[in-house]
């Protein structure tokens, strides 16, 4: 029995726009959700960065195209390929959304808490890390979250998530990114029930 569903693809295959419908299929069918999505932010048709966007509407900087800030003022910088992640916005947006988790739960069913990722830029937060792992061995909550795809140096929560036994894992490709939507709410539906 699954506790929790995950997507994994490649980077923009599709994996936040499949959970942000899924959200929508799932609040129309009356399922309580909460949690977090990130979005491209672009600047002339360039990508320049990530932000972090509550299911509330809240939106903060995940992260911006940056040259090394020389201002840092002894603080560390964090860096995915030409990205700097703003850690503090992140932590601000996302953390308080965990401290919820479960609190909304009601006629007998568990919310749906999205993390939408568990990836590079988000996991240079240990408090993110801890509040994940609180979140898939509680309770109070069924995950719906994206992680990426395999590649490189594996990613200790990643491989951690993907292993887990109470995890469905839908892999998100070009040619079922259309159709696939209806079998991960239905997924969705039987964790919370």
């Amino acid at each position: 029995m699954y506790k929790h569903i995950f997507l994994t693809g490649p980077p923009g295959v599709g994996k936040t726009t499949l959970v942000r419908k899924a959200c929508e299929a799932l609040t129309r069918s009356g399922e309580t959700l909460d949690g977090f999505y990130t979005e491209e932010v672009r600047e002339g048709g360039r990508r320049v960065g990530f932000d972090v966007v509550t299911l509330s509407g809240k939106r903060g900087h995940l992260s911006r195209v940056g040259e090394s800030s020389g201002h840092s003022s002894g603080r560390r910088e964090y860096r995915v390929g030409q990205y700097v992640v703003d850690l503090p916005s992140f932590e601000n947006l996302a953390l308080p959304l965990f401290r919820n988790v479960g609190v909304a739960v009601g006629r007998g069913k568990r919310p749906v808490f999205v993390i939408d990722e568990i990836g590079k830029m988000e996991l240079f937060s240990q408090s993110f890390v801890r509040a994940v792992r609180q979140a898939l061995d509680g309770n109070g909550c069924s995950i719906l979250g994206t992680i990426p795809i395999p590649k490189g140096k594996p990613l200790g929560l990643v491989e951690e998530v993907r292993s887990r036994r109470d995890v469905k894992v839908f892999t998100v490709t070009k040619d079922n990114r259309d159709v696939i939507l209806q079998d991960v709410v239905a997924a969705v539906q039987e964790c919370v029930k």
